[in-house]
C-alpha cells in the first residue's frame, strides 16, 4: 500500500474525528459550572480505586481508534483514548512501532502521555511523550487547542506529560515511530551484587550494547540481592527458535535461563501482559492444571486489574482475613525513578524495608535536552526504573502508608521521582515542591482557570 492510498483512506476516519470533537466539546460545555468533571472509559490502569463514581462521564469511545499511519514519515495520528493494543496491532504491517511502547496491552497513547509510561526501550528512546510530535487537547476551560513545542501552546505541550489530566484530555496526538524486525533475540545476564548490575546499565548506555550485544532494549529483574538479571533484546531478521509465554511458560520465570531467548517483535512487545508481569500469582494462574483450565484470552492484565477490583469491593474480604487471624497488609504498588548511581542504594533499602520479590528494573533517560517541568529529570542521566507491586503484612500497630512512605522517603532522599499512578501520601507542601508546583500553577490558571477539572494534588494523592 502507498502512502498515497493512505493517507487518502485515512480522510472518512479523519472527518469522523472532527465530529467527534465538535460532539465533545459540546458535551463538556454542556456540563453545570461546578460539577465535578470525569471521564467514561472502560479499563484503567490506575491504581487509585475509587468507591464514588459521580461527575459527568464524558464518553470518549469515539478517541479510540489510529486514524493514520505513514510508513514514510514514520509517524502516525492516534486518538488519545487508543489503546497500545491496537495501535501496535496498526502499525506493525507497515514494520513500525511506537518509539516506546508500555508493557500492559490497554495502557491509551493519551494515559501513557498524560501519567508517564516507560519500557525496555526507554534508555534510548526516552518516555512516550518525547515522540510526541503535537497534541490535539481539550482544555479544563473546554478550548480544544493544538499543543506543540514551537507554538503558542509550547507550554500545554511540555506540562502535559505527569499532569494526569488536571489540564485536560488529549484527543488525538501525532507521534514518531521507528522501524523493526520480524524477531528480538534475548540474551539474559546474571548477577550477584546489585552494584555490579548498575555498572553493566552503565556500560550499556555508554556503548549501545553489552558484551557484543546490542541493547535494542534493556531491562532487568531482581529476585534478591544476590539473583538479578539483565535481559539485553537486539532486533533480529532470523530466529533459530521461537519460544511462545501466552501458554504453559510463563515469561518472568525464563530469565533465569536459559541465557538466550528469541521472541516474535508482537509477543516480545506483550511478554509482561500474559501474566501482568508476576502479577497473576494471587489468581493462582501459574499453578500449571489452573494455567491449563484459564482460557488463554482471560490471561491478560486488564482481566486481573478487575479481579483485584471486584476484591476490593466486596468488603467481606478482609473481614474473613482478620477472623482468620492473618495480619492487616499494605498494598506497595510503585514504579520509581532512581539515578543510576544511587539505585544500588535503593535496592539495599528496598530488600530490607518492604522485602518484596522480584522487583522490575528499566533504565531510561531523557532522549534529548528538552526538560519537561512537572516530572523533573536531568538530561543525560541515567536513571534505572524500579517497579514492585503487590502487598506487605503491616508490623503490629502500624497502618496503611506505613511501607509507602517509607518509599517516598528514600526516593527523594535518593534523588528520584515516583509515578503518580497509585496511592501517594505526601503533604501538600512535599508535592508541589517535588512536582513543580509553580509552573503547574501557571498552567492551571491558563487552561482551567475555574478549576473544572481537580487539580494534580487532589486527584493524585487525595484520590478525588
Amino acid at each position: 500500500m502507498t502512502d498515497v492510498t493512505r493517507v487518502t483512506a485515512s480522510v472518512p476516519a479523519l472527518a469522523q474525528h472532527r465530529a467527534a470533537v465538535a460532539a465533545i466539546e459540546g458535551a463538556y460545555a454542556a456540563i453545570p459550572a461546578g460539577s465535578p468533571v470525569r471521564l467514561a472509559k472502560k479499563t484503567s490502569n490506575l491504581f487509585r480505586f475509587r468507591d464514588d463514581n459521580s461527575g459527568a462521564g464524558l464518553d470518549v469511545s469515539a478517541f479510540g481508534h489510529v486514524l493514520q499511519v505513514s510508513r514514510h514519515d514514520r509517524t502516525a495520528i492516534v486518538g488519545g483514548m487508543t489503546t497500545y493494543e491496537d495501535l501496535v496491532a496498526a502499525t506493525l504491517p507497515y514494520g513500525l512501532m511506537p518509539m516506546v511502547v508500555p508493557q500492559l496491552k490497554t495502557i491509551t497513547l493519551g494515559g501513557a502521555v498524560s501519567g508517564l509510561g516507560i519500557e525496555s526501550t526507554s534508555l534510548r528512546s526516552g518516555l512516550p511523550h518525547e515522540s510526541v510530535l503535537s497534541m490535539e487537547i481539550l482544555t479544563g476551560d473546554g478550548r480544544v487547542v493544538t499543543a506543540a513545542p514551537d507554538n503558542e501552546h509550547a507550554d500545554l505541550y511540555a506540562g502535559f506529560p505527569n499532569s494526569y489530566g488536571t489540564l485536560g484530555y488529549s484527543l488525538s496526538l501525532t507521534i514518531e515511530l521507528e522501524p523493526v524486525r520480524p524477531f528480538v533475540h534475548l540474551r539474559h545476564f546474571r548477577f550477584s551484587d546489585p552494584q555490579e548490575c548498575m555498572q553493566a546499565i552503565a556500560e550499556a548506555a555508554a556503548d549501545g550494547s553489552y558484551e557484543g550485544h546490542r541493547a535494542d532494549f534493556i531491562d532487568g529483574t531482581a529476585f534478591s540481592p544476590g539473583e538479578l538479571y539483565l535481559t539485553v533484546g537486539a532486533f533480529s531478521d532470523v530466529a533459530p527458535w521461537r519460544s511462545d509465554y501466552t501458554r504453559e511458560r510463563i515469561y518472568y520465570q525464563s530469565v533465569r535461563g536459559p541465557r538466550e531467548d528469541f521472541l516474535t517483535i508482537g509477543d516480545y512487545l506483550w511478554r509482561w501482559d500474559t501474566d501482568w508481569f508476576w502479577c497473576s500469582r494471587p489468581f493462582g494462574v501459574q499453578q500449571p492444571v489452573i494455567r491449563r483450565l484459564w482460557p488463554r484470552r482471560y490471561r491478560r492484565s486488564d482481566v486481573y486489574r478487575k479481579l483485584v477490583a471486584m476484591y476490593r469491593r466486596n468488603t467481606l474480604a478482609p473481614k474473613l482475613d482478620a477472623w482468620r487471624g492473618r495480619p492487616a497488609s499494605e498494598a506497595v504498588i510503585q514504579d520509581v525513578e532512581i539515578p543510576l548511581e544511587r539505585s544500588a542504594e535503593f535496592l539495599d533499602f528496598f530488600t530490607s524495608r518492604v522485602g518484596m520479590s522480584p522487583v522490575w528494573m528499566c533504565p531510561l533517560r531523557l532522549r534529548g535536552e528538552r526538560t519537561w517541568p512537572l516530572y523533573p529529570m536531568k538530561t543525560g542521566q541515567v536513571y534505572v526504573n524500579f517497579g514492585f507491586w503487590g502487598t506487605v503484612d503491616l508490623p503490629p500497630g502500624e497502618s496503611d502508608g506505613f511501607f509507602n512512605r517509607q518509599v517516598e522517603d528514600i526516593v527523594t532522599e535518593l534523588g528520584g521521582h515516583k509515578g503518580l499512578y497509585s496511592t501517594s501520601f505526601y503533604s501538600r507542601e512535599e508535592f508541589w515542591k517535588l512536582y513543580n508546583g509553580a509552573e503547574y500553577t501557571k498552567l492551571k490558571d491558563a487552561y482551567d482557570p475555574q478549576g473544572r477539572l481537580a487539580d494534580l494534588y487532589e486527584k493524585c494523592v487525595r484520590g478525588l
